[in-house]
């Protein structure tokens, strides 16, 4: 069955206990664009300006903001199970999403969401693509 294409959502339930869930785009076997790092990585982006996630690999999620950015998080090792999946849980109390703060793969096994995986974001680094010829 094909994931849908899906920006962030945030489950009532869920986002009242300070946690969300991700969901990225639809799977795509072709490789991701060239693309060039545009200042200096932060530690944190704000949750609410997050519209999407979309999951490069198992160590890579670019993140889509509000304005037009784009910011990559290279975590700190393989997550096994997040490109495969392409989706992710976290829980946060301070409305930002930071390099310290861990995620989980979500796993779908018919019964519902479970997690999987628990891995640690890394810095966030704007990001812009690279016209090719």
């Amino acid at each position: 069955m094909k994931k849908k294409t899906t920006t962030l959502i945030a489950l009532a339930a869920i986002a009242s206990a300070g946690g969300s869930l991700a969901i990225a785009g639809e799977k795509k076997h072709k490789e991701a664009p060239a693309v060039k790092n545009i200042g200096e990585p932060i530690s944190c982006v704000r949750l609410r300006s997050i519209q999407s996630t979309k999951v490069i690999d198992n160590k890579t999620i670019d993140f889509k903001m509000n304005g037009r950015k784009t910011y990559r998080n290279t975590l700190d090792g393989k997550c096994p199970g997040l490109k495969s999946e392409e989706r992710f849980s976290y829980r946060t109390s301070v409305g930002e999403l930071c390099n310290v703060d861990i995620i989980r793969v979500l796993h779908n096994y018919g019964s519902g969401l479970q997690t999987g995986a628990a891995c640690g974001l890394g810095k966030f680094q704007q990001i812009e693509k690279v016209k090719t010829k």
